[in-house]
């Protein structure tokens, strides 16, 4: 087993804008992070993965980059980010760098030049199709709604852009663009930083004529050249977006030999309360028994050939809480729960701010208070075809982006002690009963339950390690699984329902000693472990010595 550190590592994901504001304007910053340094050592985080900070107009909040070597004036200067790097190292907390380089702004130095003229020496840096027909190059569509071509009247073409019109997408056949982007990242390298979390690296390989997005053809060798031309030998995480993969991919992504990525992010199990074929909008109810066949499937088929990572949460998606547990009665036990069951799988879990204190979905009234594109995009698109307003909202308030990018709610005071100003967004208004203050002192809080998770990865070498295997596969109630290292196993036990139920291990785990290692209830820890009663979203993790 490679003695990788990121394999040993808990990443704490920060969406800037969103975490601190230092300066009262009402966006979070860099300055900001810095603050709250101690507040993530105290949590017992390795890697802090960043959001986008580079100078940007900011239409796909920072996704969209016109200059990946410039900090955008939202966030602070170039000496902040030296300075939040070297904090960090202080700290022992690694930088993960968010890397966009599937598209740039339509205001990055390089579209403007592609822009003037079609023998520009930059016009090769983009996706140009002339018109068929009068009309766009072909049915291809944008994830923000809408044909993923925009008609360019000076030059009589039409550019890709998979998102939206204001993020063009790199033509990565073009070798002087992809080794502009390897100096760039080299640039990042050099200042320090831990790695980098590459946004949709899936579609740098796309076939647009052949309507191809994902897993192109040459794919895995632009991300073997950028391997050998960056960050290669330099013993950093690297972790890719891939929506469409599967284990079979993500072996290639991960592969031992150190030729691609450390990891890839995949999302079978986010994809699991939405209707097949259909949009995350159409929803259905999340049925266990296939999210133990998801994240089974990954624990298995990836075992001692490449690496998982583990997220409920980033700032795409919902909150797991509100999303598969329950944020009204039993909040904190669920929040422990959902915890639990991520944090003891194989692979290197990723916190996304807020999930430590059991942040919940946000609904707001008026759809004025929600800033995400994509969800506006949406909402227009689903009025013209007929949709009612009631339903549309109900699918924003379940799946929306904005769900997940409310302010951290730091205190009680004012804005979640967010900020002195107005915030961006509103803040949840539920902040006087969940924020950071109050648990830091409580010894049974969330934030508190997760750094024992971290403390138990720390020192728990099965945890890092441990063979994975699924028990009581058909149990529509209760996850459970053990996971086994040299003479060590792990039994994780977690209900997923608001009920009591039974939890009855079928197979005898002969041991020597046994320890409790962490529950979200008052637990005895002699209880027969063969036949336990779960209380709702009970959650417990044993650990045995075995003979």
């Amino acid at each position: 087993m490679n003695k990788e550190w990121w394999k040993e590592s808990v990443v704490y994901q920060v969406y800037p804008r969103s975490f601190n504001d230092s300066n009262g304007d009402g966006i979070g910053d860099i300055r900001g992070i810095i603050e709250k340094l101690d507040y993530l050592k105290e949590l017992g985080i390795d890697v802090i993965w960043l959001s986008p900070v580079y100078k940007s107009p900011n239409d796909d909040n920072g996704y969209d980059i016109s200059d990946y070597e410039d900090i955008m004036d939202d966030f602070g200067t170039m000496e902040d980010m030296d300075e939040l790097i070297k904090e960090g190292k202080k700290r022992g907390i690694k930088i993960l760098m968010d890397l966009v380089v599937n598209h740039t702004s339509d205001e990055h130095s390089w579209f403007i030049e592609a822009r003037k003229s079609k023998d520009n020496p930059y016009r090769d840096y983009y996706v140009w199709r002339s018109p068929v027909d009068g009309k766009e190059p072909n049915d291809l569509k944008s994830t923000f709604s809408g044909s993923a071509w925009k008609y360019d009247e000076a030059s009589g073409q039409y550019y890709l852009h998979l998102f939206s019109k204001k993020q063009p997408d790199l033509n990565w056949e073009n070798e002087e663009m992809r080794n502009k982007v390897y100096d760039m990242m080299n640039f990042w390298i050099d200042k320090g930083i831990g790695g980098f979390r590459m946004d949709v690296i899936e579609l740098i390989g796309k076939i647009p004529d052949e309507k191809i997005k994902e897993n192109g053809p040459k794919l895995h060798e632009y991300i073997k050249e950028m391997n050998e031309k960056t960050f290669g030998n330099k013993n950093l995480l690297t972790v890719g977006e891939a929506w469409c993969s599967n284990p079979e991919i993500a072996k290639q992504y991960s592969n031992p030999d150190g030729s691609e990525l450390s990891m890839v992010f995949q999302f079978e199990h986010i994809l699991l309360d939405q209707q097949p074929d259909k949009e995350k909008w159409d929803l259905k109810p999340l049925e266990l028994l296939d999210l133990k066949k998801a994240l089974s499937r990954w624990q298995v088929e990836l075992e001692g050939t490449g690496w998982n990572s583990l997220f409920w949460n980033n700032h795409d998606v919902p909150r797991i809480v509100s999303r598969w547990g329950n944020d009204k009665e039993y909040r904190i036990e669920s929040a422990k729960m959902l915890a639990t069951l991520l944090h003891g799988m194989k692979g290197t879990p990723y916190i996304y701010q807020g999930e430590e204190l059991g942040m919940t979905n946000i609904r707001f009234d008026d759809l004025s208070d929600y800033k995400d594109i994509e969800t506006l995009n949406m909402y227009n698109e689903r009025i013209e075809q007929g949709y009612n307003h009631e339903d549309i909202m109900q699918s924003i308030y379940t799946k929306g982006r904005d769900n997940a990018r409310t302010p951290i709610q730091w205190d009680d005071s004012e804005n979640a002690g967010f900020t002195t100003g107005e915030p961006w967004i509103k803040v949840n208004p539920n902040y006087k009963e969940i924020n950071a203050k109050s648990q830091l002192s409580d010894e049974n809080s969330i934030f508190n339950y997760y750094k024992k998770l971290i403390k138990i990865r720390k020192s728990n070498p099965v945890v890092i390690h441990g063979e994975y295997k699924l028990i009581l596969e058909e149990n529509n109630e209760v996850f459970a699984y053990t996971r086994t290292f040299e003479n060590e196993k792990l039994l994780v036990v977690c209900n997923f329902t608001g009920n009591k139920t039974k939890f009855l291990l079928e197979e005898q785990i002969e041991f020597k000693s046994r320890e409790l290692l962490i529950s979200n209830y008052n637990s005895d820890v002699y209880e027969p472990i063969d036949n336990i009663e779960l209380r709702p979203y009970e959650a417990k993790i044993y650990k045995f010595i075995l003979d």
